[in-house]
C-alpha cells in the first residue's frame, strides 16, 4: 500500500514535470529562439516551431545537466542534504507552470526562469529549508546583467552592421567564425564519461592523447576558420541569401541553447526523488530525455501564438537587426549553461531586440508593451515565490 503510494506521488510529479516543460516549449524555449528570424521573414511561424523543438530537444539531452542539477539542489540547502519533497515539487511545478500557461494564452511572455526560481525558493522555504544566498547572489547577478550585456551586444553590433564604413561582406563572416570558435569549446554531456561534459576540442585532445590547452586553441582556430571561410563565400556569392542562411542558423543555435538551459526548469524539482549518482531510479541522460520530449510537443503544439507574439507585436526586425540580436543571445544562454544558472530566454531574447532596436532609431519598438512585459517578470518571480509557499502549507496541513 505504502509502495503504491510513492509511485502514484511519483506519476503524478512526472506529470506536472511534464506539464512544466509543455509550458516552457510552447513559451520561451520554442516562441524566443526564432522569433528573430521570423521577424526577418527568414522563415515561417510554423516552420520555426517545427525546427525549434528538434533542437531544443538536442539541446535538453545533450547540455541539460548543468542547470537541472541547479535547481534541483542548489536553490535551497536542507540540513539533511536531502531535497525538496513529492508534495512541494508538485506544488512548485504545478504553480510555475501555470504561470507560464498564463502568459502563453494572454500573449505576454512570462520569465520562466523567473517563476520556477520562485516556486523552488518558495516550496523549499515553506519545508524548513535555508536560502542558498550566494547562490542567489549569483542568479540575480546575471539576471541583471542580462539587459545590459545583451542589450549592449546587440546594440554594436547592429551599428557596426549599419554603418557606411562598415564591409558587410568581412563583419557577418567574422560574427561567423566568433560562433564557430564558441562552438568548438561548448560542453556536452555524450563527449565525457558518465555525467561528466565535454567540449569538442576537448574530446578531440582526449581521444589523440595531445596536451589539452595547444589542442583546445588549435580547435578553436580551426573550427572559427571554416565557419567564417564558408558564410564568407556564402556573401560573397549572394548577400541577401547569405544573412538569411547566418540568421537560421543562429536561430537553430539559439534554440538548441534553449533547450540545455530551459529543460532543467522543469526536471530539477524532481531530482531529489529519483535519487543521486549510480544509484538513481533513473539516469540522468534519461531523465533529460524525458524533459525533451515535453519541449518538443510544447513547441510544436503552443510556440507559433508566441513566436508571433514577440517577431512582431514587439518590433519590425530586418536580417541585420536579428543577427545582432541572436548573437548576444546565443553567447548569454552558453554562458548561462556553463554555470548551471536559470536564465529567461525571454529576457535574453527582448533584451536583445530592445537593443538591436536602439541603433536603428527606436525600431518601432512599443515601449507600453515593453513596460508590461517587464512587469509581467518581476510580478511572476514575486507571485511564484507567495503562492508556492502558501500553497505547500495549506497542502501539508491537510
Amino acid at each position: 500500500m505504502v509502495a503504491t503510494s510513492v509511485l502514484a506521488t511519483l506519476v503524478v510529479a512526472a506529470a506536472a514535470s511534464l506539464f512544466m516543460a509543455w509550458t516552457i516549449g510552447a513559451g520561451s524555449s520554442g516562441s524566443t529562439p526564432f522569433a528573430p528570424a521570423v521577424g526577418a521573414n527568414a522563415i515561417s511561424v510554423m516552420r520555426a516551431g517545427f525546427f525549434v523543438g528538434i533542437l531544443g530537444l538536442a539541446g535538453a539531452v545533450l547540455q541539460g545537466a548543468n542547470v537541472t542539477e541547479t535547481v534541483g539542489g542548489g536553490l535551497i540547502l536542507f540540513p539533511d542534504g536531502g531535497g525538496l519533497s513529492a508534495a512541494a515539487a508538485i506544488v512548485a511545478l504545478l504553480t510555475a507552470a501555470a504561470l507560464v500557461a498564463v502568459g502563453i494564452f494572454t500573449g505576454y511572455p512570462i520569465a520562466t526562469a523567473f517563476t520556477v526560481t520562485g516556486a523552488v525558493v518558495g516550496v523549499g522555504l515553506a519545508m524548513g529549508g535555508q536560502p542558498a544566498t550566494a547562490k542567489y547572489v549569483e542568479i540575480v547577478s546575471l539576471w541583471v546583467a542580462v539587459p545590459f550585456v545583451g542589450g549592449g551586444i546587440a546594440f554594436a553590433t547592429a551599428w557596426l552592421l549599419r554603418h557606411e564604413g562598415t564591409s558587410e561582406e568581412l563583419l557577418v563572416p567574422a560574427l561567423a567564425a566568433l560562433v564557430g570558435a564558441i562552438m568548438a569549446n561548448v560542453r556536452f554531456v555524450l563527449l565525457a564519461p558518465g555525467a561528466e561534459q565535454a567540449s569538442v576540442a576537448q574530446a578531440l585532445a582526449t581521444a589523440a592523447g595531445t596536451p589539452e590547452l595547444p589542442t583546445v586553441v588549435g580547435v578553436t582556430v580551426v573550427a572559427a576558420l571554416l565557419a567564417g571561410g564558408l558564410l564568407y563565400r556564402d556573401v560573397r556569392a549572394d548577400p541577401a541569401a547569405g544573412q538569411r542562411h547566418f540568421l537560421l542558423v543562429l536561430g537553430g543555435l539559439v534554440a538548441f541553447s534553449a533547450g540545455g538551459s530551459q529543460v532543467g526548469l522543469a526536471l530539477g524539482p524532481l531530482l531529489p526523488l529519483l535519487g543521486e549518482g549510480p544509484t538513481a531510479a533513473v539516469p540522468i541522460t534519461g531523465v533529460l530525455l524525458f524533459g525533451g520530449i515535453g519541449l518538443l510537443v510544447g513547441s510544436w503544439t503552443g510556440a507559433p501564438r508566441m513566436i508571433k507574439a514577440i517577431a512582431q507585436d514587439y518590433s519590425s526586425l530586418g536580417p541585420r537587426r536579428s543577427i545582432a540580436a541572436l548573437i548576444p543571445s546565443f553567447i548569454i544562454a552558453q554562458a548561462a549553461v556553463f554555470l548551471g544558472v536559470p536564465v529567461s530566454f525571454n529576457e535574453i531574447i527582448v533584451s536583445a531586440i530592445v537593443g538591436s532596436g536602439a541603433a536603428a532609431g527606436g525600431g518601432e519598438v512599443s515601449r507600453s508593451k515593453m513596460g508590461k512585459t517587464v512587469l509581467a517578470w518581476i510580478g511572476s518571480l514575486a507571485v511564484a515565490f507567495a503562492a508556492s509557499y502558501g500553497l505547500f502549507l495549506l497542502v501539508d496541513a491537510l
